[in-house]
């Protein structure tokens, strides 16, 4: 007998466990963990515990946060936990998902994008975690609209990005795509201005004067933006640069072009 499959049905059951599971971060680390636990303004969804754990201390605590605001309490075996923190050597035998309602996939985001102009940042290839924490700090604490961040290419989340955000990653928009050039592409069809930052931009970002949406590409200092995604943008920018300095620190570019539209 043919098995016939709702190819609509399956595709919006996929979205939706990518909705569900996009806006979840695990967070690892006993003290990160207990941390997240005591500040009841982050929703917990479940807490990941080893079973190897010694049963005192710091994990008691986290135990007794976690069971007071009737969070979901999971054992796992050493092996099965770092699979979950994706972390093993680092998560101290805890983890815990935390519910983000401000993260969003791109095809949410372009299904409801703002009516006004708006600005978002891109990144492609901003490895370095203490820079990505800086720059969702200042995304986040701006009028800037959200950060878009492809699934490949950037550094995961982890205790050191979020230590760097000062806890603003929580209530951060992050809006998540799996290719940043196709998401340039989407965004360009709904008549958004792409914009690649770098030293031999074409045209200052002080003579810029968007009439649309606009979303910046932010690339790594060593590299820039990739040829890929340079290809896509169709505006290249440059921040003037005296006394011969060559570049800035991209988490400063990132929060230069964050507050733009606030000076």
């Amino acid at each position: 007998m043919t098995q016939h499959y709702n190819a609509p049905a399956q595709r919006g059951e996929y979205l939706e466990r990518k909705r569900f599971f996009d806006k979840m971060l695990t967070i690892y680390g006993r003290k990160p963990v207990l941390e997240a636990l005591e500040d009841h303004t982050l929703p917990c969804y479940r807490l990941h515990l080893a079973e190897s754990n010694q049963t005192g201390g710091i994990i008691a605590q986290i135990i007794k946060l976690a069971k007071a605001r009737g969070v979901e309490i999971r054992f796992h075996s050493r092996q099965a936990l770092s699979r979950i923190s994706r972390n093993g050597k680092q998560d101290q035998g805890v983890a815990a998902d935390l519910a983000c309602p401000n993260h969003l996939l791109l095809e949410d985001f372009l299904a409801k994008s703002p009516a006004d102009n708006y600005s978002l940042i891109a990144l492609d290839g901003i490895t370095n975690p203490q820079n990505l924490g800086m720059i969702i700090r200042s995304v986040t604490a701006s009028p800037c609209h959200g950060l878009l961040l492809p699934a490949q290419g950037i550094a995961a989340i982890s205790p050191l990005v979020i230590k760097a955000s000062a806890g603003t990653l929580f209530k951060s928009r992050l809006i998540h795509c799996d290719n940043l050039a196709e998401a340039l592409e989407a965004l360009k069809q709904q008549g958004v201005t792409c914009c690649a930052l770098s030293s031999h931009g074409e045209n200052t970002l002080t003579d810029f004067r968007p009439q649309t949406p606009v979303v910046y590409v932010l690339g790594n200092e060593t590299e820039g933006v990739s040829k890929t995604v340079n290809d896509c943008c169709t505006a290249h920018l440059r921040i003037p640069m005296h006394n011969g300095v060559e570049s800035l620190n991209v988490a400063v570019t990132a929060a230069l072009l964050a507050f733009r539209e606030s000076c």
